[in-house]
């Protein structure tokens, strides 16, 4: 079984090690907080979805950020996304993503719910 170590600070005091399906929803949120091309080394990572902000809600627009959304997690084996949900909102969208974490052992779902406010 495959385990995958990681390193973590953000709401952690004194255990700043990751494993598995911590670690990879702590890179998903990452790359989600990301804009793509700031990463130094990696032009690739990160996500564009910060350029849906000012967009109108329109049909078009919701497949981008769909495409997106499936674009940024594809890009990790551990994770498969299950569905995803787009809420206009007043100022800004609340993504509702179901994902499944995929090990040789176990499997975990979960929601991750994102909301981006444009101010």
């Amino acid at each position: 079984m495959t385990t995958y170590i990681g390193f973590n600070t953000q709401g952690q005091y004194k255990k700043f090690t990751l494993t598995d399906y911590e670690l990879a929803k702590r890179d998903l949120l990452n790359a989600f907080n990301i804009r793509q091309g700031q990463l130094p080394g990696r032009p690739g990572y990160g996500t564009i979805l910060w350029e849906y902000l000012f967009e109108n809600q329109i049909e078009t627009v919701q497949q981008g950020i769909i495409q997106e959304v499936q674009r940024v997690a594809g890009g990790d084996p551990r994770i498969v996304v299950n569905s995803i949900n787009i809420y206009p909102q007043q100022n800004g969208i609340l993504l509702e993503v179901q994902l499944t974490y995929v090990s040789r052992s176990e499997e975990h779902t979960s929601e991750l719910q994102s909301h981006h406010d444009l101010v």
